[in-house]
């Protein structure tokens, strides 16, 4: 028998939904100041000495023999992955690729203009000049790759770049690679962490500068992020990640619990929670996750996020499992329904992704399904949405009057201006109808 698993139960028989919610998500970031102390130092460094800086952190920390001639990835070590990428993962790739795109060229915000006689009111939308992409080293992760930029290609934008960690020879995975050049990536650069971020966000004689930062990366990446925000662009702080599932029972315990594994093997800090108003179910989904744990070559990196971050809730119907998990607020919701699914997900507003019915796992949504897989984590799906092709598009407002609409609306204006104190506003305005 398979040593049972050690998972947090909560009941909400027992306790609130809120109360549930509030011991099931941390305090983002809360626990990192020696961190974010050394990436503040670490940013500092390269805005002040550029490509120097950068070259001394990614030979400390990746890549002992790093030069910064050899920072960008040249179109031969491109070529050379082509050659050595399996054609049944080539064949994924550009089978993820091409549905992310259709996903996304459906929701490419529009530009609009409407006039009146005296009068023009619109809204332009238009690309961004340059995004940076980071892309998480270490093991290959060409998701992340295409899920950033193939949204950043249909908005429009005049250049893609990404950075990620080498390895310790200064090679990059040649999936990282071939992931690159299917989703529309016009440079790559072989560093990463917190350096490679500010060095994207300030510039420097090898690294271009860019408008906006996006994609995941290790707390270093987080930190730093948040660090250079303002002097670029970003889309979010992405935290650990995470899942939540609803389950009646109808869809099998060994499914749940495989679909709750998929998201503890990302590590200890990574959350999987199960609701249901079914003790049974919770008992057989508890003594799935204790057999299919020695089974999982990251097992024990998912059983420290079980036994840290992970959760099984029993409630009192579907409806209080909606509003457990809107509460929760998780980056993946799984609605493993056999009927209904459907009708309970309209209860829940909070949530990155909804996947509906027993036979759509989470992974679908990391790699095919369509719509990008970075998403609120930590609980910040209350305000947060999906990376989109929004995130690399700004707007601009356009606005057009005559004298007469001019006319119209200057004592309004006027009046607004003087009760706050602005003459020079109300002056503007006045000035034009004397």
């Amino acid at each position: 028998m398979p040593a049972a698993v050690v998972v947090r139960e909560f009941s909400t028989a027992e306790q609130s939904v809120a109360e549930i919610a509030a011991e099931l998500r941390p305090p983002i970031l809360r626990r990192f100041a020696t961190e974010a102390a050394q990436v503040a130092r670490i940013v500092a460094d390269v805005a002040e000495r550029g490509d120097a800086a950068v070259l001394q952190h990614a030979r400390a920390l990746d890549w002992p023999d790093a030069t910064v001639e050899r920072f960008e990835v040249t179109a031969a070590e491109i070529d050379a992955a082509e050659r050595v990428v399996a054609a049944a993962q080539r064949e994924a790739l550009e089978v993820a690729c091409e549905a992310v795109r259709e996903f996304h060229e459906q929701s490419r915000p529009q530009s609009w203009l409407r006039r009146s006689d005296d009068r023009a009111l619109g809204q332009r939308c238009s690309p961004l000049g340059r995004v940076g992409i980071c892309v998480p080293g270490g093991l290959p992760l060409p998701s992340s790759v295409y899920m950033c930029a193939v949204p950043a290609r249909v908005a429009g934008v005049d250049e893609v770049v990404i950075v990620t960690s080498s390895r310790r020879d200064g090679s990059v995975h040649p999936l990282t690679l071939v992931a690159a050049r299917l989703a529309g990536v016009d440079r790559c650069f072989r560093v990463g962490g917190a350096h490679a971020v500010a060095a994207l966000a300030f510039g420097t004689a090898t690294i271009p500068r860019v408008d906006k930062i996006v994609g995941p990366g290790s707390i270093y990446v987080t930190l730093a992020k948040r660090e250079v925000f303002g002097q670029v662009g970003i889309e979010s702080l992405p935290g650990p990640s995470d899942i939540t599932v609803i389950s009646d029972g109808s869809a099998p315990a060994a499914w749940i619990a495989a679909d709750m594994l998929s998201q503890a093997e990302h590590g200890a800090e990574s959350s999987a929670i199960l609701c249901t108003p079914s003790r049974g179910h919770l008992a057989e989904v508890r003594e799935e996750l204790a057999r299919q744990l020695p089974l999982l070559p990251r097992g024990d990196d998912a059983t420290a996020s079980l036994a840290r971050r992970g959760a099984l809730v029993l409630c009192r119907d579907l409806p209080e499992c909606a509003a457990m998990a809107d509460a929760i607020a998780p980056e993946h919701l799984e609605i493993a329904l056999e009927t209904g699914a459907e009708t309970l997900a309209e209860r829940v507003r909070c949530a990155g992704a909804i996947f509906l019915g027993p036979h759509t796992p989470e992974p679908v949504g990391d790699y095919v399904a369509g719509p990008s897989h970075v998403l609120p984590t930590e609980g910040t799906a209350r305000y947060a949405s999906p990376l989109s092709v929004e995130d690399f598009m700004r707007r601009t407002s356009i606005v057009r009057y005559s004298r007469s609409a001019l006319a119209q609306d200057a004592r309004h204006i006027v009046a607004l201006a003087e009760a706050e104190d602005l003459a020079g506003h109300a002056r503007s305005a006045a000035i034009r109808l004397e």
